[in-house]
């Protein structure tokens, strides 16, 4: 795998990782489309996983906070960065359980089909401007309950069909229960961080144990992992900046773009 496939690799990861676009589906994409070799799963897990360290240093008061909160469980106060971090474990659980399901019985190659990214692109798409554009936009994550968090929970383990968009499909959730496009978009890169943490370590694993070629796979998703840190840093900065004001219309635009282009391709360019 060349020096320059994995540059792309880790800036699309970076790129789309916090964006409501899938960046599963723009990693995917390059290897079914433009047939540039087949990077495999774990590579982009490591994607993600560099663009988990991008998520900590940009909500580092956050995770502070969260932490605190975490001991603050571990005592039974009750505050607000209890609730916070109580809300986080209640809305994980959901997708870490139905991703080891699907990965244990190799249902992640199969979901990895471009007619699945491109109709889910769409739905989606479709279904995060309606969230949007018709409920209300003054709650934060403070007055989020726990049934709240359960939802939010379910709702992340759809974003494990590629296409969803993890982060789409969470804010269009917390959109439906009226928070604010900032604080949607803050509670769902706060809900990446186990998520891709327990992908991430596992990725890693699973490379340093390869059988064949173990210290270039290595290599390739530690190079894949650093890269995609930066652009997602700078690709979160830009969003948090812009989401209240541009809202999610260019986003849905671009989803269903994406999907019609995938099903041309599919049932004309490719027949």
């Amino acid at each position: 795998m060349s020096l320059l496939y994995l540059m792309l690799l880790a800036i699309i990861q970076g790129l789309t990782e916090f964006l409501p676009v899938s960046s599963s589906a723009h990693l995917i994409l390059p290897e079914k489309i433009f047939e540039w070799g087949k990077q495999g799963v774990l590579i982009d897990v490591m994607a993600h996983f560099g663009s988990l360290f991008a998520v900590l240093l940009y909500f580092r008061k956050d995770v502070a906070e969260i932490l605190r909160g975490l001991m603050d469980l571990l005592a039974r106060r009750l505050n607000k960065n209890s609730a916070l971090a109580l809300n986080l474990i209640i809305a994980s659980p959901p997708a870490l359980v139905l991703g080891a399901m699907i990965a244990m019985n190799g249902f992640d190659e199969i979901l990895r089909s471009p007619l699945i990214i491109a109709l889910t692109s769409i739905f989606f798409g479709i279904l995060l401007w309606w969230a949007d554009k018709h409920f209300a936009r003054s709650r934060t994550v403070d007055e989020l309950t726990w049934k709240g968090a359960v939802s939010l929970g379910l709702a992340q383990s759809l974003a494990l069909i590629p296409g969803t968009s993890r982060s789409g499909i969470t804010m269009t959730a917390a959109r439906m229960m009226d928070m604010t496009r900032v604080e949607a978009a803050r509670f769902s890169m706060l809900m990446s961080i186990p998520i891709i943490g327990a992908g991430g370590a596992y990725a890693l694993l699973k490379l340093a144990s390869a059988d064949e070629g173990a210290s270039a796979d290595l290599t390739a998703g530690l190079i894949v992992a650093g890269l995609s840190f930066v652009s997602a840093f700078l690709a979160i900065h830009v969003f948090m900046k812009l989401v209240s004001r541009i809202g999610m219309f260019p986003f849905m635009v671009y989803r269903v773009l994406l999907g019609l282009a995938i099903l041309a391709w599919l049932f004309i360019g490719n027949g």
